[in-house]
């Protein structure tokens, strides 16, 4: 398995996190967040919309760095090494050419008497 394939399995699991995270949230009150107010309920976490809010902006600065790095181990440099297409065309292509058919000239049409 390649690095590439590696950052792009781990994007796809942040990406579905920060989905799931975004969905949970309602602006106005009424999402989840709103039912975890209480101090008794769900072992005491009082701050539910702060976990959701720092949990969505750590997931997206994690989301932003697997990226950068996988377009790093997607080239192996941050230069650009030409397209690998374009190198394979040209190393198939035949090198020598075939002359163009001789053009055969028309008979000149005779004109039409009426």
């Amino acid at each position: 398995m390649s690095t590439f394939s590696i950052f792009l399995v781990l994007i796809t699991i942040v990406c579905f996190l920060l989905v799931v995270v975004i969905m949970v949230q309602n602006p106005k009150g009424g999402g989840l967040s709103s039912s975890f107010g209480g101090s008794a309920q769900m072992g005491g976490v009082q701050k539910t919309s702060d976990f959701l809010d720092k949990s969505t902006w750590t997931l997206a600065a994690i989301l932003i760095v697997l990226i950068m790095l996988s377009s790093l181990s997607f080239g192996g440099s941050l230069s650009d090494n030409g397209s690998k297409i374009i190198d394979n065309t040209e190393k198939t292509a035949p090198t020598t050419k075939t002359p163009p058919a001789p053009v055969q000239n028309a008979p000149a049409s005779q004109p039409v008497k009426k």
